[in-house]
């Protein structure tokens, strides 16, 4: 029984593996030499994050694999479909992460809101000979209490986003087509409070939104927000994607930005990753992370628990 996490797995999840007999081997193997080691090292199962992918042709040339885990939500790197129909388990940890993604999600909220980000570059260059200049630039930013977040994709991440913002003082509503009502539960100070979401059409919401964060899939055919959908929203919009780098059409981004349309953006995601645009890394109304959205010691903590214990399950070890 033998496991390639070839993105690494948590010691968690690795020392759950090794304490059933398991064998965990995580030394990254390239992708161009994925199928010789499956095969030759007789990897049964094979733990992946966003680096590597598994496609058709890789499952097709190793007739001894019979799981694929993903650690985290997004399955995009992994014929997921074709998988399972040609016997393979394919499995994700869809709710070990999603905590971690909202938080970032609410840190960048203030961050876009007062914008830090931008601060943050220029305070240490500029901060000692500018720094009058440096406060009257910064000394216009916006509060979160009382304003609207419009939450696009209302699944794990983006009903914990929903709590925070909501603890914040926020009001909140949501867009989702598979979701018709929706409550969540908002913990604080020792107590539990359900708090009905109205759920609306994405167009009500890109109306009335003065934030906006993307919970949804990477699309299948065009961009979720792009040219039109950025038409539609309020001046001075503030937006969050921590989903998917194709989510939003970067170009009218851009557009959008320089035109004041959104006055700011926080994007944790890419497209072209791990090779992202230039121009919007070095655009000044844009904060930056390299897709770290579920990168906490916790969270890292329970995908490898929960990627573990769906492997031993399997086997019935």
């Amino acid at each position: 029984m033998k496991v390639l996490a070839n993105d690494g797995i948590a010691p968690s999840g690795k020392e759950a593996l090794e304490a059933k007999g398991f064998t965990v081997v995580t030394e990254t193997v390239a992708q161009d030499d994925l199928i010789d080691a499956i095969n030759n090292e007789g990897y049964e199962v094979v733990l992946v994050r966003s680096a590597t992918t598994v496609r058709k042709e890789v499952m097709d040339a190793c007739p001894g694999l019979k799981m694929i885990g993903r650690g985290g939500v997004g399955m995009d790197n992994i014929d997921v479909q074709y998988g399972r129909d040609n016997g393979l388990v394919v499995f994700n940890t869809p709710a070990a992460s999603s905590l971690a993604v909202a938080e970032l999600v609410t840190g960048q909220l203030f961050s876009i809101s007062r914008s830090t980000y931008d601060s943050e570059r220029n305070m240490p260059t500029n901060g000692n000979s500018e720094f009058k200049v440096l406060k009257k630039k910064y000394g216009k930013g916006v509060e979160l209490r009382g304003k609207t977040l419009g939450v696009i994709g209302f699944g794990r991440i983006g009903q914990y986003t929903a709590k925070y913002a909501l603890g914040c003082g926020m009001n909140v509503i949501a867009a989702d087509p598979f979701v018709e009502n929706a409550s969540v539960s908002v913990e604080v100070g020792n107590q539990s409070i359900d708090v009905n979401i109205d759920m609306v059409s994405k167009d009500d919401l890109l109306a009335k939104a003065d934030y906006i964060s993307l919970h949804v899939p990477m699309p299948k055919e065009g961009a979720v927000i792009a040219k039109a959908e950025f038409d539609k929203m309020k001046d001075g919009v503030r937006i969050v994607n921590a989903a998917r780098g194709g989510v939003i059409n970067e170009d009218d981004l851009i557009d959008a930005l320089n035109n004041g349309k959104v006055a700011a953006c926080a994007l944790d995601v890419f497209v072209g990753e791990p090779s992202p645009r230039e121009d919007v890394l070095a655009h000044e109304k844009i904060a930056l992370t390299p897709h770290v959205g579920a990168a906490t010691v916790e969270a890292q903590d329970r995908i490898g628990t929960e990627l573990a214990s769906q492997i031993i399950d399997f086997y019935k070890v």
